[in-house]
C-alpha cells in the first residue's frame, strides 16, 4: 500500500507529526472489506461539481472507502473551514498542520453545490479548527442557514468537531438547528490516549447530551470504529453511555489504516459480529442502528435519515 504521509517531492508532509513513527504492518484486507475503484459517469459528475465549487469532502480526504458508491448517487460529506486539521488523531487521513484562515465565501458556495446536485439529505463536517476563538462553530451555523435558504427542502446533517474549551461554540450550532447533529466518539476510552489523543471522551459525551438537553427535536448521532483492540464489553459500554447521554442513532464500522504511520488494525471484525452488535443496540434502545464492516457516519445518510424519522413516529405512536 502506498503511503499518503508525503504528498509530490518538495511539497509539505501530508502528516508531519507522523513521519518519525516506526511502520506498523498492513493486515491483509478480507473479502468482506473489499470494494471497486469507483468508474461510474455519476461519480464524475459529481466530482466535477465539487472541484467547480472548489470543496473538500471527507469522501477523498478521509479516504473514504464508499466514495464511489455514493458519488454515484450524488451523495457527498462537504469538509468545510479547508483540508488541514489542528489535530493529529492516530486513526485519521485527513490532513495537519497549520490551517490557513477562513474563506467567508464558502456557505454560500457549499449551499450553490446542495441545489445543484438536488440532495434530499446533506452531510457537512469540518476538520477540527482549536486555532479559532469558536472552534469553527459561527462558519458551521452560517453553513446551515446557507442551505436553508439556498435549498430549502434539503435535510441537513452535520458531524462536529467536540469544540473542546471553546465556551458557548456548541449553543451557536445547535441554534443554527440542523436536523441531526451528529458527533463520533470514535472509539472506547481506554483507547483515547492513543487514538485520539487531543479529544476527551466525557466531553464529547457531554456535547452531544448537551444537544438533547438544548433542543429535543435534534436528532442525534454518534459513531466508533473497532478493530483497534477494544474488547466487546467495553463496545457494549460506550452504547449504554451514548444511550444515558440521549443519543438516537448509533453507527459501528470497522477502522482501515490509512498508512504504515498510522495506528494498525488489531483484526478485522467479521460480518457475524457486526450483527450482533446491531442487535444488542437495538436492545438498548437506539432509534438506529448502522453496524457492518463498511459502516461509516455518512454512509447512506439520507435513507437513514427517513428510517430515523419513521422511528421517532412509532416510538411515540401509542
Amino acid at each position: 500500500m502506498a503511503t499518503l504521509i508525503d504528498t509530490l517531492a518538495g511539497t509539505a508532509p501530508r502528516h508531519p507529526e507522523k513521519r518519525n513513527r516506526p511502520d506498523s504492518p498492513l493486515l491483509r484486507k478480507p473479502a468482506w472489506i473489499r470494494v471497486k475503484a469507483p468508474t461510474s459517469a455519476g461519480y464524475a459528475e459529481t466530482r466535477a461539481i465539487v472541484r467547480a465549487k472548489k470543496l473538500h469532502t471527507v469522501c477523498e480526504e478521509a479516504a473514504c472507502p464508499n466514495i464511489g458508491e455514493c458519488w454515484a448517487k450524488k451523495h457527498a460529506t462537504m469538509m468545510i473551514m479547508g483540508d488541514t486539521c489542528t489535530r493529529a488523531c492516530a486513526f485519521c487521513n485527513v490532513k495537519t498542520g497549520l490551517p490557513g484562515p477562513l474563506d467567508p465565501d464558502e456557505p454560500a458556495h457549499v449551499a450553490e453545490a446542495v441545489a445543484q446536485m438536488g440532495l434530499s439529505h446533506v452531510v457537512v463536517t469540518s476538520v477540527d479548527r482549536d486555532d479559532l476563538e469558536d472552534g469553527g462553530a459561527a462558519h458551521f451555523a452560517a453553513v446551515v442557514r446557507a442551505i436553508r435558504e439556498k435549498a430549502p427542502a434539503t435535510t441537513v446533517e452535520i458531524l462536529t468537531p467536540d469544540f473542546l474549551r471553546k465556551r458557548g461554540a456548541a449553543e451557536v450550532v445547535i441554534d443554527s438547528k440542523p436536523d441531526v447533529f451528529n458527533h463520533n466518539l470514535e472509539t472506547v476510552p481506554r483507547l483515547y490516549l492513543p487514538i485520539r489523543p487531543g479529544a476527551r471522551y466525557y466531553a464529547s459525551l457531554r456535547l452531544l447530551e448537551k444537544v438533547k438537553e438544548r433542543d429535543p427535536e435534534i436528532f442525534t448521532k454518534s459513531g466508533i470504529m473497532v478493530g483497534l483492540g477494544e474488547t466487546r464489553e467495553e463496545v457494549m459500554q460506550v452504547m449504554d453511555d451514548m444511550r444515558a447521554a440521549g443519543v438516537d442513532f448509533i453507527t459501528i464500522g470497522q477502522y482501515l489504516q490509512p498508512t504504515r504511520k498510522h495506528a494498525p488494525v488489531e483484526r478485522f471484525v467479521t460480518p457475524e459480529e457486526f450483527k450482533s452488535y446491531e442487535a444488542i443496540a437495538r436492545a438498548k434502545g437506539f432509534l438506529m442502528v448502522s453496524a457492518s464492516p463498511l459502516t461509516r457516519s455518512s454512509h447512506h445518510a439520507g435513507e437513514d435519515f427517513a428510517r430515523l424519522k419513521e422511528a421517532r413516529a412509532s416510538a411515540a405512536s401509542p
